[in-house]
């Protein structure tokens, strides 16, 4: 028996690991792979120009207005079709440790709200027949879904188990058999064998009896024992059961695609083994969060995976938080050619906040308070990336209005080759354009962090043209020569698109 530290990222806490056997592992470092970054097409089944929603937060309510949290959001489909949204992300739509749970703790992913377990039949959004409507009501504006696919562990296990080593024995919380559903959907049942280790109260100990699938890397910031029952992908059986989870989920919930949680937590041979398995070439989407903060690490792990799955532009939305933190005294030249969206484009999903980033206390607040629509004024007018809007700030946080003007910039105008302005640009004011093509006109984004109004001469893509600020931030037209220069004004702490009449 040996005593380790490990720290959980996800906890923000360090636990005490008790490692029961052996502590060989496996050497599977993603990050030994090549480190250049790779594309692929099958990745991005997206709409031309699509925007992404989150649509939750971190403890939504329970109660809305309209219903449950799946009646809320079907509520909203005509409002997210019109505003430009073409794809939702639900959150984890299946059985937790309980009503409360937001869908992070998982107990049974094939209760999705219709079996009377863990004290509830629905789940903190509702039932599985409010959750289907939900995704009637996307499906019939045209809008897409993807779900929250949780495949790293299982929590709050029905019974104890009791295993023995070195002529020790040891009681855990690792029997899963479903009491309230049977053999409903899936006849399997989970065991201590099926896990690596087990995170159990009452101090949030780690008790470890198979070696981890993977070695730590990316300086330790990659590791397997995040959460909960550490499920065992060095054994085919949690495999093959978690791929037949995926395709069951797909099937009954006629999904367009996925969001993959914590996917430098798992096994990466059989997070690619899943994708292939389950996504294919389907055409369906699917996005991955790999939590690096660093580039590099982030371009690794999209080696490692082979450009099957998008992933999350972790550090661009750290880059929004240092302009939020700086407040008009950071240097707005760091927007130039920044993150993984500039790295890779086409497996980059750009966002500003999300639940994770917007919850008080976890560890990975972070959020970018001030400046944030010139951060979603960027995203939603790049060349590279597809765009996430969080919900909260579309709803709550009072960003709607000016996040639809961008939508629908993005859908008539953002086309064609784009231009970072790096003579031009300084440490308050930020430019950049896209040329447009046969039938869209393009734009020109200009951003501003100072205190004070600002004008700059630049030579734009468009000769001998009027344009107007569309958003609505700067009012009356602008004019160019011939050679496309003209004089392109903002606002103090403000943003503006110039967009050709």
């Amino acid at each position: 028996m040996k005593a380790l530290l490990r720290g959980t990222s996800r906890a923000a806490l360090a636990v005490a690991l008790l490692t029961l056997g052996g502590c060989a592992k496996e050497n599977l470092n993603p990050s030994a792979g090549t480190p250049a970054p790779v594309a692929s097409t099958a990745a991005n089944a997206t709409v031309v120009n699509g925007v992404m929603m989150q649509g939750f937060y971190w403890d939504v309510p329970t109660s809305t207005p309209a219903g449950t949290w799946w009646q809320n959001l079907g509520s909203k489909a005509t409002e997210l079709s019109q505003a430009g949204i073409t794809a939702v992300w639900l959150p984890p739509a299946y059985k937790g440790s309980g009503a409360q749970d937001v869908g992070y703790g998982v107990y049974d992913r094939y209760d999705l709200g219709e079996f009377n377990q863990k004290g509830t039949v629905a789940t903190r959004y509702g039932t599985l027949a409010q959750l289907q409507g939900c995704i009637t009501a996307l499906h019939g504006q045209g809008v897409q879904v993807y779900e929250d696919m949780v495949m790293n562990h299982l929590t709050s296990a029905d019974a104890q188990e009791q295993f023995n080593v070195g002529g020790t024995n040891y009681n855990v919380y690792t029997s899963f058999y479903y009491p309230g559903r049977g053999n409903t959907y899936s006849s399997y049942k989970w065991h201590y064998y099926n896990f690596n280790a087990t995170q159990q109260a009452p101090n949030n100990g780690w008790y470890q009896w198979n070696a981890y699938d993977f070695q730590p890397y990316a300086n330790g910031d990659a590791y397997d024992n995040l959460l909960g029952s550490e499920i065992r992908y060095a054994d085919v059986n949690q495999r093959n059961e978690t791929i037949s989870w995926g395709n069951w989920m797909t099937t009954k919930l006629s999904l367009d695609g996925y969001r993959l949680d914590a996917t430098k937590h798992m096994l990466t041979s059989f997070v690619n083994q899943w994708l292939d398995a389950v996504k294919g070439t389907s055409g369906r989407f699917a996005v991955s969060e790999a939590w690096f903060r660093n580039l590099s690490d982030l371009n690794n792990y999209a080696a490692s995976t082979g450009g099957r799955t998008s992933l999350f532009d972790v550090p661009l939305h750290y880059t929004f938080q240092n302009m939020s933190s700086g407040n008009g005294g950071w240097d707005m030249r760091g927007l130039q050619f920044a993150g993984f969206t500039e790295a890779n484009g086409p497996l980059s999903v750009s966002f500003v906040d999300n639940h994770d980033t917007d919850q008080t206390g976890g560890a990975l607040f972070s959020p970018v308070v001030n400046l944030k629509m010139l951060a979603y004024a960027y995203i939603l007018t790049r060349e590279k990336g597809y765009p996430c809007v969080f919900y909260r700030d579309f709803y709550e946080y009072g960003l709607g209005t000016q996040i639809k003007k961008l939508t629908a910039v993005r859908k008539a105008n953002a086309y064609g080759a784009s231009y970072e302005y790096t003579s031009v640009d300084d440490a308050d004011y930020y430019a950049y354009s896209r040329a447009g093509d046969a039938t869209h006109k393009g734009l020109m984004l200009v951003l501003n962090d100072g205190g004070g109004a600002r004008t700059k001469g630049i030579t734009s893509p468009f000769k001998n043209a009027t344009l107007t600020d569309k958003t609505g931030n700067y009012g009356g037209t602008i004019t160019t020569d011939g050679n496309g220069y003209g004089n392109f004004p903002v606002q103090a702490r403000s943003w503006s698109v110039w967009v050709p009449n």
